[in-house]
């Protein structure tokens, strides 16, 4: 099942010799977060349901048998899904990693398989990648990627990668576009698909803070909810969104998303501009006092 609204796939390179992927639908439902450890079965049967057709999840989840039971009763095409799964190093061997996430999924390959995070292949980076490389010529993955990663440790991965990670998924939001900015310039010139985890920050974590009056007029104009047009300057920004939620009208809010005019480089600059100030102290200490590390939470998805 295709999505209803036009969130634009993203072109992805082409990376000799084997099959690869060459679009990725730019609005992913992900089974992180609070859904960690969970059997959600019942969440991807109602993304797929509403029409989200990209699926994120990860070993470090734990519930990527759940995925896979959602993939196999919704009764699509394989060829209709997009599944992305993450390399966690809980099991060292990247292959032998990604065939028991392949068993728990239940699926043959998957679309995009990312390192989760540079920690996971510290101090072998290079082997980590080759093994990469192997999977995706071997066809188990059909491209490859990395996620949490910086400028210098993508360049560092560039030195020696004989394919491009084709995509890094890290924590994207209108609080920290101003560290974002150079890291998204970089993908650009080097090819590399951005993808967003978090995006709804400014509204679930720091409420009340300089973005949310910035997102207000557009908002109004649009006759669109907050959370929609943040993924508006997402989509702005040519970034992938991964969000998710347990809440069905949540997701047709998502979907729907896809369907508003886009906003105007008034509304895009001042959602920037709030977004440099970062939230108010009070608001990052109360985050910080619920236990909700902002660090942890960031690495945590």
């Amino acid at each position: 099942m295709s999505p209803s609204a036009p969130f634009p796939d993203h072109a992805l390179p082409r990376p000799p010799p084997c099959p690869t992927v060459t679009k990725i639908p730019s609005l992913a439902f992900g089974s992180g977060s609070v859904n960690k450890g969970r059997d959600i079965h019942e969440y991807i049967e109602h993304a797929l349901d509403q029409g989200f057709s990209h699926l994120d999840t990860a070993q470090f989840y734990r519930n990527e048998k759940s995925v896979g039971t959602a993939i196999r009763e919704s009764g699509l095409s394989r060829a209709d899904i997009y599944v992305a799964t993450k390399y966690s190093g809980l099991v060292s061997d990247v292959r032998k990693s990604l065939e028991i996430s392949l068993n728990d999924l239940g699926l043959e390959y998957v679309d995009l398989f990312l390192i989760h995070s540079p920690s996971v292949a510290e101090g072998r980076l290079e082997s980590v990648w080759r093994a990469f490389e192997e999977v995706r010529e071997a066809g188990l993955a059909r491209s490859i990627g990395v996620s949490n990663f910086t400028i210098t440790q993508l360049k560092e991965l560039l030195k020696f990668a004989h394919v491009k990670p084709v995509v890094n998924q890290v924590a994207f939001h209108p609080y920290n576009w101003a560290e974002n900015k150079a890291l998204l310039e970089f993908h650009k010139k080097h090819g590399i698909v951005t993808e967003g985890y978090s995006p709804l920050t400014p509204i679930t974590r720091y409420p009340g803070g300089p973005v949310d009056a910035a997102i207000a007029p557009a908002a109004k104009r649009l006759n669109a909810t907050p959370a929609q047009v943040i993924f508006a300057w997402l989509k702005a920004k040519g970034v992938v969104i991964v969000t998710t939620t347990s809440k069905r009208e949540r997701l047709k809010e998502y979907i729907a998303a896809g369907d508003l005019p886009d906003l105007t480089p008034e509304e895009i600059d001042a959602i920037d501009e709030a977004g440099s100030k970062g939230p108010p102290a009070t608001l990052r200490l109360k985050s910080l006092l619920s236990g909700d590390s902002v660090q942890r939470w960031q690495l945590d998805l």
